[in-house]
């Protein structure tokens, strides 16, 4: 039997960005997060990322470093590596006050300062560790499993990085299946001079050269090879992908997500999007999915979790508008 015991099932976030005191329950293998724009979908996201993230005082630094930083350098993956110890504590300040509780771990970040002595306060997997400011050093340290994916997608280094799992697993056919199905001309993926390559109509080109759904794709499906046993959040799920390949992208990500054993958070606010998810589930009676719809009541962040039967009720058949409120 598959073994679950990693999976958030419940969450609790207070004094975090737009979440007051926010608890979601009811969560599954895989959960797509959808609401208006600018509600908090990928601020729910970074939480689940701070919480499945923080296993020592490093990948906790790095999460919540991570956060801020990202969104103020767009796209640049790795970057945090090249930071020093004061620019971070620049990044986590924001951060302080911060309390994140699921069924799998409790994080909370906060910081002491009282007559010229300042302490950062961290907790994490039941521990609680404080440091002085002065004698804290910033360390990058990342968790293997657990990959985020923002709307930009990945640049060539981490696409080259994660293929090697599928290559490890000798997978690369899965791969270009998968590509050949997305789009009839692509007939195979190679890395070659440190670039991702198609072969499209028998002349590799450069993945860049292919369009965002492309892109997007690849960069999925090597993250979710790079996930297993772990974690996959990814932000925009839909971006640039056309809504007639949008089944059998959901197809790939359910799939690899059920035999890798992945917990998968993703976000979107397309209704075709949402239809798909809901008929490619029925169609593989994948029942572990929910849906999570944001939404604002009396100027308060609520949401409401559907479940499998609920998802493909609202969805499919009472053709509902569950894109927040």
């Amino acid at each position: 039997m598959t073994d679950m015991s990693h999976y958030i099932k419940t969450l609790n976030i207070q004094n975090f960005k737009c979440f007051d005191n926010f608890k979601v329950e009811g969560l599954a293998r895989v959960n797509l997060i959808t609401g208006k724009n600018n509600i908090g979908k990928t601020a729910l996201m970074e939480a689940i990322g701070i919480n499945v993230y923080a296993q020592d005082i490093k990948t906790f630094t790095n999460a919540l470093a991570s956060i801020k930083m990202i969104r103020e350098t767009l796209n640049t993956d790795g970057a945090i590596g090249y930071l020093n110890t004061q620019q971070i504590k620049k990044y986590i300040k924001p951060t302080a006050g911060v309390c994140i509780e699921s069924n799998i771990n409790t994080t909370a970040f906060s910081i002491f300062d009282k007559d010229g002595v300042v302490k950062y306060n961290f907790k994490f997997l039941d521990k609680e560790i404080s440091v002085n400011v002065r004698d804290f050093s910033f360390e990058i340290d990342r968790v293997p499993n657990i990959v985020a994916l923002d709307n930009f997608g990945f640049p060539n280094c981490v696409i080259n990085e994660y293929y090697s799992y599928l290559q490890k697993l000798e997978q690369e056919d899965f791969l270009n299946q998968s590509l050949n199905k997305f789009d009839e001309r692509i007939q195979g993926f190679k890395i070659i001079d440190d670039k991702p390559h198609c072969k499209v109509n028998g002349k590799y080109v450069e993945l860049t050269e292919l369009g965002d759904g492309t892109h997007h794709l690849v960069s999925i499906i090597v993250a979710l090879f790079a996930s297993k046993e772990g974690y996959f959040l990814v932000d925009e799920i839909d971006n640039g992908v056309h809504f007639e390949k949008l089944d059998s992208f959901w197809e790939i990500i359910l799939f690899l997500s059920k035999s890798k054993n992945i917990q998968v958070f993703a976000t979107t606010h397309s209704k075709e999007c949402i239809e798909s998810y809901a008929r490619v589930a029925q169609k593989m009676e994948d029942k572990d999915i929910t849906l999570i719809e944001l939404g604002k009541s009396d100027g308060e962040l609520k949401n409401i979790v559907f479940n499998y039967e609920a998802v493909i009720d609202y969805a499919l058949y009472q053709h509902s508008d569950i894109r927040g409120w």
